[in-house]
């Protein structure tokens, strides 16, 4: 892009980009920007013409960006991203607040991730946290906009420039119902689950991606009976006996430690992963989100369960 494009693009320009891009037309744009059509038209012809490039095309299912609208959109996204890191900043230093930070976490990490947010809390009062709970493609979306500061997950996206830091091991079992046939064995064959029924995670979790490459390894194709995008409803599917599962071991500790569950003592099990605080490379974090990578960092092994 030309020179002139930098030093005359505007934030108006953006956001009419942006709106578009959301609602599908100029009229509604125009509505969510409380400006007339004439006005978003406007800016948006601006735009198109420092870029040199159509940014928008008009379709039969409504307006819809071009390559280089979506490279625009994308520079749209970092400006928001830094323009609420500097209100931030400004609020922390003026003694208005204590500064914000955006979590993320896959869904798994429910069972751990609040306690070591409560800790972190006491620790600095002043911080407000809030926590997003997704699967890893809502995570994906959300860092790829710059939505959140720190995503807690175990595999972290490819094609979002990131920075890991690891805390803990995350191991992964196939769970099965206490009086299951071979729940007394002591070493299971993986070829010994053929024919067994799975309840599995959705297509795309990160949980499902490590039970098909583990098949796969072992030249497996069990039969699923069920897909269910909740661990809980997995659990309690296991439990009534309709199948087994490939499940991260945190979310079913307190069932294992109670007998309604046993882990299934499979020859290469338990698959360990880690888990991550992971940020965008390119997001600078204020101290509050440094204070919380530094937390989790340091102390969040503590809060996985045993």
């Amino acid at each position: 892009m030309s020179r002139r494009f930098s030093r005359d693009l505007t934030i108006r320009q953006l956001r009419a980009l942006v709106a578009v891009q959301n609602s599908g037309s100029v009229t509604s744009a125009a509505a969510r920007l409380h400006l007339t059509q004439p006005a978003v038209t406007l800016q948006i012809r601006n735009l198109q013409e420092l870029a040199g490039l159509p940014l928008i095309q008009r379709t039969a299912d409504g307006m819809i960006l071009t390559d280089a609208g979506r490279s625009v959109l994308a520079l749209a996204e970092r400006v928001e991203g830094a323009l609420q890191d500097c209100e931030q900043a400004l609020d922390i230093l003026a003694g208005r607040s204590g500064g914000r930070v955006a979590i993320g976490a896959v869904s798994t990490a429910k069972y751990f991730v609040p306690f070591a947010i409560a800790e972190f809390s006491r620790r600095f009062p002043k911080i407000d946290v809030t926590l997003r709970i997704g699967n890893r493609d809502s995570l994906r979306e959300a860092l790829r906009g710059y939505d959140l500061d720190i995503a807690i997950m175990g595999r972290p996206p490819a094609d979002v420039p990131v920075d890991m830091r690891p805390f803990g091991k995350h191991p992964h079992v196939i769970i099965a119902p206490a009086g299951h046939s071979l729940a007394r064995r002591k070493r299971i064959a993986a070829e010994a689950l053929a024919g067994e029924v799975f309840i599995t995670r959705e297509p795309g979790s990160g949980t499902r991606l490590l039970m098909e490459a583990f098949f796969e390894k072992h030249g497996l194709k069990p039969k699923t009976s069920m897909e269910m995008d909740s661990n809980e409803t997995i659990k309690q599917a296991v439990i009534a006996g309709l199948g087994i599962a490939f499940i991260s071991q945190h979310t079913v500790a307190h069932e294992l430690s109670e007998g309604r569950l046993v882990t299934l003592k499979v020859a290469g099990l338990p698959i360990i992963r880690q888990w991550h605080a992971v940020r965008r490379a390119d997001k600078l974090l204020l101290p509050p989100a440094q204070a919380m990578l530094d937390f989790l960092g340091k102390e969040g092994a503590r809060f996985l369960p045993s």
